[in-house]
């Protein structure tokens, strides 16, 4: 893993790495264990960013191409002929923005909170670009299966 330009040791890979790195770099948000990989993986990106850097954004600005699919496939497999009352718990992580959520309520982020699917991270820049913010956190937050997630996350500051 990389942060800040720099590889990061980690022994895990896949969902058990987000919970290695929540361990290491967190590990007092016990609401971590109910998230999808999306919302765990956006919300270890936001702890070591904001943990740098010490300081809270007052927006949430983040996007990816695939917007929750790995949730809907989970969601949708829950429901066969003869079982029409699908899981509740992962009925709510069909929405990506879940995670912007997440992370707002963690540091008590009371300015915008967007999720934004495009096909481009340029496209997301675009719109940063035309974004009044004080201060953001933002980026690309990308995840289609349990293992396979990616995602690139950086502090804006406007003075």
């Amino acid at each position: 893993m990389i942060f800040d330009g720099r590889t990061i040791a980690v022994e895990q890979t896949g969902e058990k790495m987000l919970v290695e790195l929540y361990r290491r770099y967190v590990g007092d948000y016990p609401k971590f264990f109910k998230m999808d990989t999306l919302c765990r993986l956006g919300f270890i990106a936001a702890e070591m960013l904001i943990g740098a850097e010490n300081d809270v954004p007052s927006a949430i600005i983040l996007a990816n191409r695939s917007a929750s699919i790995k949730d809907d496939r989970d969601y949708l497999a829950t429901i066969s002929e003869g079982n029409y009352y699908p899981s509740p718990a992962l009925f709510v992580y069909t929405l990506p923005n879940i995670v912007t959520g997440e992370i707002a309520i963690r540091h008590h982020v009371q300015g915008e909170t967007s999720f934004y699917i495009l096909d481009t991270p340029q496209q997301l820049d675009a719109i940063i670009a035309a974004t009044p913010f004080e201060s953001a956190l933002a980026g690309w937050c990308e995840c289609s299966t349990k293992d396979n997630f990616y995602a690139k996350l950086q502090l804006i500051w406007n003075n």
